[in-house]
C-alpha cells in the first residue's frame, strides 16, 4: 500500500436533480464514481495529497464535514478518507470560489459495489455545478499522479470564466435575491436573463430590468432619442436642443444652427456606445458622425447641444425615484512613476472589475477612442503622468466603459426628483433610467442649467446596488413590490399524488373537484399534460419537466401533479414544494431499476413528496399501508389519514387518537345502508357521501376506486375545498372514457360486458381481481341457465423483474376462466415473446394448483388479442382488457359494436373512433 497508485477515479453516471430528491431537499448534482484501485488508498496513504489540495483549494479548510465544526474536513483528510468524498468537497469548494454559497453534500457507497460511490452535492447554477464536479475529479486524479496536460491555473481560470458566462448579471441577481427573501419562486427560462417569478396565473417575467409590465411602446420611444426629446420638451421638461440627421453634411449644418459645442450620438444606441461629446467644430462633427452611425441600427444620428455638468443617473421604479448615482468617466491618477498603460493595468487588477457586467465594475479598455482622448490631454499611453494628475480615458460616465459611481440618492433637490419622475411618466416606463447633465444635482436644474439628455429602458442596477463610493441602495425591493404588492400571492396550490397504483385516477378526481369549483387546473399524468381540461401533450407526463410546464402556464391557478418513481430518481421533483402530498400505497413494482431493489427503498423514493410539504401544508397518507404510515415521521406539516379499515381495528384506534389531538382523517363507517365516507376533524364528524352512490366505485364493488375516492377527498379537504364541492365533484366523476380514459372504463359491446383498465402489475391485479370477482358474482346471479365466462387479457411492461411477471400471471389465473397473454408495443429491452412467456408461466403454475383459469392463450399483439377475446365471448360474459394503447382498443371495441348493430351506435360510455372526437385526455 506504500506504492503510489495510478489515478483511476472516473465518473460513470451523472444526474441533475432540479428539485427535491431522494438525496437532499435542495437541488443537487449526483455523480456515480468508480474509484478503481484508489479504493485501496485513502488520503492518509497518499504522501503530500492533503497539503497539496489545501494549497490549491484553501476554502476546504472552512468545511466542517460531519464533524460540525470548522476544519472538520481537514481532520478527515488527515485521518484518511476516500477520494470520492474528497471529490464531493472539492466540487463544493470550486463553486464557492465563484461566489456560489453551497455547502451541502454527501458521499455514500453504492450498495453491493466495491469502490463505487454516490457523490451528491448542491448547486446554484446547473452548468457550474456540473463543471465543478468534473474538474474536482480531474484535480483528485492529478494530485494522485501529476498529469503533464493538467495546468491548475488554466483549468481554474476557465472554470471561473464559465461561471461568469452563465451567471446572472447584477441587476437580475438583485431582483432574484429579493424574490427569494420573500419566498417567491422563480424559474430560469433561457440561458440568459429571462426569468419567471411566481407560478401559473400569478407569474411575472423579467429580463434584466425589463418586466412583463414594461410597455413595448415605451421601450420603442426610449430607443428613439429624437422622439424622446420631443415628448419631454413638449411636456415642459428641460432637454437639450437637437435634431436627427443621416449624413455628415446634415450633422454639420445642424451643429452650426444649434451652436457649438455639440454632442453626436446614435439615435438608437445604448451603453454609451458611439456617443461623442464636446465637439467644437465641423471637423469634429464629421469625424464623430461616422462613429455614431456605426452604432446606430437604423443609420440615424442625433446632433444636440452639449450641456456642461456632471453626469447623474436617476432610477425611477413604478413612478418614484428609487436611487440617484453620479457617474464619473473612467480615469486614472498619476503617481509620477507608472505610465498610463501601467496605471490602467493596476486599476483593472481591482477584483471588483470584470468583463462587461459580470462584476460590480467593468475593466477599462484602452481602445482607439481612449488613446485619442489621452492624446488630446497631451499624453501618450507610454507617458508617465505627474503625481496627482487625472487622465481621462472616456468621455461618458457609463459603468460599461469603466466608469465609477457615487451614490447621491438623498442629496437630490426635490424639484429635480419631480422632473425625473415626470420624464418616466411621459415615456411610460415602469422602470426607467433618467440621465441628467447638470452642474449640481442638489440645486434646481432649471436655475443652474442642465437637461435630461437620455431616457433608458432596462437601466442597469449595479451603479446603485454596488456604488464605488457611498451606500448601496436596495432597489430590488420596489421592483418586487411593483410586481407582487404586499399580500399578493406568487404561488399556486400544488397537490402532488404518488403511489404504486391509483395515481392517475386519484389525480383526475382531485382535478375534477377543483374544476367544478371554477379553478383553472393544470394536471400532469401518465396520459399527458392537461390545462383546464384541454390536452396539451399526449405522453407520459408524470415527471418534473411536465410539472414545470404547468407552473409556467399563465392560465393555471391550481396544479395537480401525478408524480412517478422514475421522474423522482431521474431529476427529483420539478418544483420546490407541494402544499398537499398524497401517497396512496407502496407495493412491489418497478423493483430492480435505478438501484431500487426493495419495496422499502421504493417507499423512500415516494416519501420525497412528503418531505417537500411545508409547515403549513398537508400529507395525505394511507393509514392501512405500513410503509405509507411510516412516512408521517418525514412530514413537516399536518398529516391527514385515510383508511378503509373497520371501526375497532388497530388502524382506526390510531386515527381516533390522532383526531382527538385535533387531527384530520377520512374513514368508512359501515351501516345497513352501506358505507358512509366520514370526514373527521378533531372531535367533529361530517358525513361526505355513500360509497355505493359514487359512480366511480361501481356500487362500491371497485374497492380500488373506493380507496382512490378517500385519497382524493382527503386531498381536496386538505387543500381547502368545501365539503359540498367535494361531494359534488365525486358524485359527478365517473370512470367513463371521457373522464378517465384507460382506467376502469366499462363498455357494453353487443351484450358482452367489457372493462378496459391500465392494470400492469401484480398488486394492481389483486385489486382488479377483487373487482372482477364482485362483478362476476353479480353477473352470475342474473344468469340461471349458464355461468358467464370471465376472460382476461393481461400484460406487463418489459422493465419489470421476471418474478414480478410470473406473479402477475399467477394472480390473474385465480380470477379469470380464460387468460389471454399479450405484450406491450414497447418491449423495453426484451425480446418479442419473452414477457409473455414469463406471464404465461405464472398462469400455468396457478392452473396446476387448481386455480379458476382453465384455458391459457398467447396473442402477442394487443388489437389481435382484443379481437380474439371478443370473437369467443358470448352475451353476458365479462371481458377485462388490461391495455397499453387504450385509444386504439376503445376504437376497436366500437368497431365490433357498429358491425353488429349496422351503425346503430354503442353505449353512452363508448367513445367514437374518430381521433379528432376523442376526449381531451385520451391517448388516441
Amino acid at each position: 500500500m506504500s506504492e503510489r497508485p495510478t489515478p483511476d477515479l472516473t465518473i460513470t453516471e451523472t444526474r441533475v436533480y432540479r428539485g427535491a430528491n431522494v438525496w437532499s431537499y435542495d437541488k443537487a448534482i449526483h455523480l456515480v464514481v468508480d474509484l478503481g484501485v484508489l479504493e485501496q488508498f485513502p488520503t492518509n496513504t497518499l504522501p503530500g495529497f492533503t497539503e497539496n489540495i489545501l494549497d490549491l483549494l484553501p476554502g476546504l479548510r472552512e468545511h466542517s464535514c460531519s464533524r460540525g465544526r470548522r476544519g472538520g474536513f481537514v481532520e478527515r483528510l488527515n485521518e484518511g478518507t476516500w477520494l470520492g468524498h474528497v471529490a464531493e468537497h472539492a466540487a463544493l469548494a470550486l463553486q464557492q470560489v465563484v461566489g456560489h454559497d453551497v455547502r451541502r453534500g454527501k458521499t455514500r457507497q453504492v450498495k453491493g459495489s466495491v469502490g463505487v460511490y454516490n457523490v451528491v452535492f448542491g448547486y446554484i447554477d446547473e452548468q457550474v455545478g456540473l463543471a465543478a464536479g468534473r474538474l474536482a475529479v480531474r484535480l483528485v486524479n492529478h494530485l494522485v499522479e501529476a498529469d503533464p496536460a493538467f495546468d491548475w491555473d488554466t483549468e481554474l481560470e476557465e472554470f471561473i470564466r464559465r461561471a461568469q458566462r452563465t451567471a446572472f448579471g447584477p441587476s437580475t441577481q438583485a431582483i432574484l435575491d429579493e424574490a427569494v427573501s420573500r419566498d417567491i419562486p422563480w424559474i430560469r427560462l433561457n440561458q440568459h436573463s429571462l426569468v419567471q417569478l411566481g407560478q401559473g396565473v400569478h407569474a411575472k417575467r423579467i429580463r434584466a430590468t425589463m418586466t412583463s409590465a414594461t410597455s413595448a411602446i415605451a421601450v420603442d420611444i426610449a430607443s428613439d432619442k429624437d422622439l424622446t426629446t420631443s415628448l419631454l420638451g413638449a411636456a415642459g421638461l428641460p432637454v437639450p436642443k437637437q435634431d436627427s440627421v443621416r449624413t455628415a453634411e446634415q450633422a454639420v449644418r445642424v451643429a452650426s444652427r444649434i451652436g457649438y459645442p455639440v454632442v453626436v450620438k446614435p439615435l438608437d444606441g445604448n451603453h454609451g456606445r458611439g456617443v461623442c461629446l464636446d465637439l467644437q467644430d465641423a471637423d469634429d462633427v464629421t469625424e464623430a458622425f461616422a462613429i455614431a452611425k456605426e452604432q446606430s441600427r437604423r443609420g440615424v444620428v442625433i446632433v444636440e447641444s452639449f450641456v456642461v455638468g456632471k453626469d447623474y443617473r436617476c432610477l425611477i421604479i413604478d413612478g418614484r425615484v428609487a436611487a440617484i448615482a453620479e457617474r464619473v468617466p473612467a480615469s486614472v491618477t498619476g503617481d509620477g512613476v507608472s505610465t498610463v498603460e501601467q496605471l490602467v493595468d493596476t486599476a483593472n487588477a481591482d477584483p471588483r472589475r470584470g468583463v462587461g457586467h459580470e462584476k460590480v465594475l467593468t475593466r477599462i479598455k484602452l481602445d482607439a477612442a481612449a488613446e485619442a482622448l489621452v492624446r488630446e490631454q497631451g499624453l501618450e499611453l507610454t507617458d508617465v503622468p505627474a503625481e496627482g494628475v487625472a487622465v481621462k480615458l472616456a468621455l461618458t460616465g457609463n459603468m460599461s466603459t469603466g466608469g465609477i459611481s457615487i451614490d447621491r440618492t438623498f442629496e437630490a433637490h426635490p424639484e429635480n426628483v419631480e422632473i425625473a419622475e415626470e420624464a418616466a411618466r411621459m415615456i411610460g416606463l415602469d422602470i426607467a433610467g433618467i440621465d441628467f447633465i447638470c452642474p449640481d444635482i442638489t440645486q434646481p436644474v432649471r436655475e443652474t442649467g442642465g437637461a435630461i439628455c437620455e431616457v433608458n429602458a432596462a437601466p442597469g442596477f449595479r451603479m446603485h446596488t454596488h456604488p464605488t463610493i457611498g451606500e448601496p441602495q436596495f432597489i430590488a425591493k420596489p421592483v418586487v413590490d411593483m410586481l407582487f404588492p404586499p399580500g399578493a400571492p406568487s404561488r399556486i396550490p400544488i397537490v402532488a399524488v404518488t403511489g404504486t397504483n391509483g395515481k392517475t385516477t386519484t389525480s383526475r378526481m382531485i382535478s375534477h373537484v377543483f374544476k367544478g369549483m371554477g379553478r383553472k387546473v393544470g394536471m400532469t399524468s401518465t396520459d399527458g399534460v392537461v390545462i383546464d381540461e384541454r390536452l396539451l401533450i399526449r405522453a407520459d407526463a408524470s415527471g418534473p419537466r411536465s410539472a414545470r410546464m404547468v407552473l409556467q402556464n399563465p392560465r393555471v391557478d391550481f396544479a395537480v401533479f401525478e408524480v412517478a418513481r422514475g421522474g423522482i430518481l431521474r431529476e427529483g421533483l420539478g418544483y420546490e414544494r407541494n402544499d398537499v402530498a398524497v401517497v396512496i400505497n407502496v407495493q412491489p413494482d418497478h423493483l430492480g431499476l435505478r438501484g431500487i431493489d426493495t419495496v422499502e427503498q421504493l417507499a423512500d423514493v415516494k416519501a420525497v413528496l412528503v418531505e417537500a410539504v411545508p409547515r403549513d401544508g398537508h400529507a395525505v397518507l394511507n393509514a392501512d399501508d405500513p410503509l405509507v404510515r411510516e412516512m408521517r415521521r418525514r412530514c413537516s406539516g399536518q398529516v391527514v389519514w385515510f383508511s378503509m379499515e373497520e371501526p375497532g381495528s388497530e388502524t382506526r384506534e390510531m386515527i381516533e387518537a390522532h383526531c382527538r389531538r385535533g387531527g384530520k382523517a377520512l374513514v368508512l363507517e359501515p351501516s345497513e345502508r352501506g358505507e358512509m365516507i366520514v370526514v373527521k376533524h378533531g372531535r367533529r364528524e361530517m358525513q361526505l357521501a355513500w360509497t355505493h352512490l359514487l359512480p366511480a366505485t361501481f356500487n362500491g364493488r371497485a374497492r380500488m376506486n373506493v380507496q382512490n375516492v378517500l385519497a382524493a377527498a382527503a386531498a381536496a379537504f386538505a387543500a381547502g375545498a368545501p365539503l359540498h364541492d367535494i361531494r359534488q365533484g365525486l358524485r359527478t366523476f365517473s370512470t367513463s372514457y371521457y373522464l378517465s380514459p384507460g382506467r376502469l372504463n366499462e363498455v357494453d359491446v353487443n351484450g358482452v360486458n367489457v372493462v378496459v383498465d391500465y392494470c400492469h402489475n401484480a398488486p394492481g391485479m389483486k385489486m382488479l381481481g377483487d373487482f372482477v370477482d364482485r362483478v362476476g358474482e353479480s353477473l352470475e346471479s342474473g344468469h340461471t341457465l349458464s355461468r358467464p365466462s370471465r376472460i382476461g387479457i393481461i400484460a406487463t411492461a418489459g422493465d419489470r423483474r421476471d418474478e414480478d411477471m410470473v406473479e402477475l400471471g399467477y394472480i390473474a389465473a385465480h380470477h379469470f376462466d380464460v387468460v389471454i397473454v399479450r405484450e406491450d408495443e414497447g418491449l423495453r429491452g426484451r425480446q418479442r415473446g419473452e414477457v409473455a412467456s414469463h406471464v404465461a408461466a405464472g398462469v400455468r403454475k396457478a392452473m396446476d394448483e387448481g386455480a379458476r383459469c382453465k384455458q391459457l392463450e398467447e396473442v402477442l399483439e394487443e388489437i389481435d388479442a382484443v379481437r380474439h377475446a371478443m370473437s369467443r365471448a358470448n352475451r353476458g360474459d365479462l371481458v377485462v382488457v388490461c391495455v397499453d394503447q387504450h385509444g386504439a382498443v376503445m376504437a376497436e371495441l366500437e368497431g365490433w359494436s357498429q358491425h353488429a348493430h349496422a351503425g346503430s351506435g354503442v353505449s353512452a360510455d363508448n367513445p367514437t373512433a374518430d381521433p379528432d372526437l376523442l376526449p381531451p385526455n385520451a391517448d388516441a
